[in-house]
């Protein structure tokens, strides 16, 4: 115990004497984070230094405890060799963000550095080697081991965009874990935790609004990855699925802000590895919250999570899994709170008929190409325009083409607005709809791409088909006609020569 109080003070201490020198030395060095205006909302260059005197002072509180008398304790012999067999692999992981820092790493060099660094870890023995009381192989306990490392380090870089959130939400984060550790008293996790928790309170100092320094990716990589590692070595003698609900409980706010940053992502089609304001920070601030109150707003969720995940382990097994029930709906509401755009139109897109709606109009659009594609005359082609576009909520539909105009012009008097795709200089549809029709969502566009491009190829490879036809009926029939009067030539000749004959002896 007064080796793991130790740590915390030595740390404290050091992270708070170093911070201000570091950060100095980096804004000297142009290492800053400028202000953008749209994601980036301090009002000046701020260095990104805060992995530096976090890594510095972490390290230098195990120094100091192996100087220290303590050391002779029987407990730091099993304590120490996890900790140490973890430095390389989180001394990869500051190195990955602080040279995002300094050179501005791509999305998939960061995520190459990171998973050498949870590969290391897994080789360490930071491993996720059973689910639910069920063994894993190694081939499934590999994959998920660095997914949920990975996972947990990206999750505190996201959550880093209000002056002091993720230094605030790692230390609850690791003074959960530190708390869990002591009553569970497994050494080697709270000798583990405690440096980095005063290491995040030193720094905090710093870091909360108005904030001179941030974290950066080093100091926010390191954070999540060391929490990551954390919380696989609080689940791996657990051995029930309730028993990993801990952990997850602890770092809820990340992970859950990341989870959603995905789903959010894929839904509308974006790079995943984007930025973008939709965090659960952007969203408060965009109520009016300053950035101050957001930061103690989420330390309050966190806190409430923190509490949710101690009393699950302390109350396991009996009364584990109505903690756990009791925490996903308060969770739920919590999102809801948010009421992100995504998730309201998903949930209508599904449940609201919206997909059944986009499946009917791409089949239709489907028949409609094909219909298309069939035609051999600009008629045929017309009338599978007409019965597509009426099938597709549209009642006044003219086609202009080649100077002629196909459907009834009558309907412009009680249309309510129209829809213009031009096919040449002087050829174009006109689409009508009336106030009492619907028009699916999205099917305007998808109709005048598909009109621009094939409906459009297909009338005018028609028309020069037509064009052929009529010049070759054209010809013909000059022909026939030359024929014709040649032989009525011949005709007249043949008969009328002995009358001319005659004619001439009379004269």
């Amino acid at each position: 115990m007064y080796s793991v109080l130790l740590t915390a003070v030595v740390s404290f201490a050091c992270c708070l004497l170093l911070t201000p020198l570091v950060r100095d030395a980096f804004f000297r060095w142009g290492i800053v984070d400028r202000p953008d205006g749209v994601r980036k909302l301090h009002a000046r260059a701020v260095p990104r230094a805060g992995g530096a005197p976090i890594v510095i002072s972490y390290v230098g509180a195990y120094l100091v405890l192996l100087a220290s008398p303590l050391r002779g304790g029987d407990y730091l012999e099993h304590a120490l060799p996890l900790v140490w067999s973890l430095l390389p692999a989180a001394g990869l992981a500051f190195a990955t963000g602080l040279l995002d820092d300094v050179k501005c790493l791509r999305p998939l060099e960061k995520l190459g550095g990171q998973l050498v660094a949870a590969g290391l870890a897994y080789s360490a023995g930071v491993r996720i080697e059973s689910v639910a009381g069920h063994p894993l192989s190694e081939w499934v306990g590999l994959p998920l081991t660095l997914l949920w490392i990975i996972g947990c380090t990206n999750a505190f870089n996201l959550i880093d965009g209000v002056d002091g959130l993720a230094t605030g939400v790692g230390l609850l984060a690791t003074v959960t874990i530190l708390l869990a550790a002591l009553l569970h008293q497994n050494t080697p996790l709270a000798l583990a935790t405690a440096p980095l928790a005063g290491c995040l309170l030193g720094f905090l100092r710093y870091n909360f609004n108005p904030a001179s320094v941030f974290m950066g990716d080093s100091g926010s990589l390191l954070v999540g990855f060391l929490l990551g590692c954390y919380g696989v070595i609080w689940t791996q003698k657990s051995v029930t699925i309730l028993g990993m609900a801990a952990p997850l409980m602890a770092l809820s706010l990340p992970l859950m802000d990341t989870g959603l940053a995905v789903v959010r992502r894929f839904l509308r089609g974006r790079p995943i590895f984007g930025a973008d304001r939709g965090h659960v920070h952007h969203r408060l601030l965009d109520r009016g919250f300053t950035p101050r109150r957001v930061a103690l707003l989420l330390y309050g969720a966190c806190g409430v999570a923190a509490a949710f995940s101690l009393l699950q382990s302390v109350l396991y097994p009996r009364y584990a899994g109505l903690v756990v029930v009791i925490f996903l709906a308060a969770a739920w509401i919590g999102i809801q709170k948010l009421d992100y755009d995504e998730f309201g139109a998903a949930r209508r897109l599904f449940f609201g008929g919206g997909l059944q709606s986009i499946l009917d109009t791409q089949i239709t659009l489907d028949r409609l190409r094909r219909s298309i594609a069939q035609a051999s005359t600009v008629e045929q082609c017309w009338a599978a325009l007409r019965d597509g576009c009426h099938e597709l909520g549209f009642a006044g539909v003219e086609l202009h083409f080649g100077g002629q105009v196909h459907g009834r012009q009558g309907r412009r008097q009680s249309a309510s607005w129209y829809v213009y795709v031009p096919l040449t200089q002087a050829d174009y549809l006109l689409l009508g709809r009336t106030g009492d029709e619907e028009i699916r969502p999205g099917v305007a566009g998808k109709l005048a791409d598909f009109v621009r491009t094939e409906a459009r190829t297909k009338l005018l490879t028609l028309s020069e088909c037509d064009a052929t036809s009529i010049g070759f009926a054209t010809e013909t029939e000059s022909l026939l006609r030359l024929i014709e009067s040649v032989q009525s030539y011949d005709e007249y000749r043949d008969v009328d020569r002995p009358t001319a004959v005659g004619s001439k002896n009379r004269i």
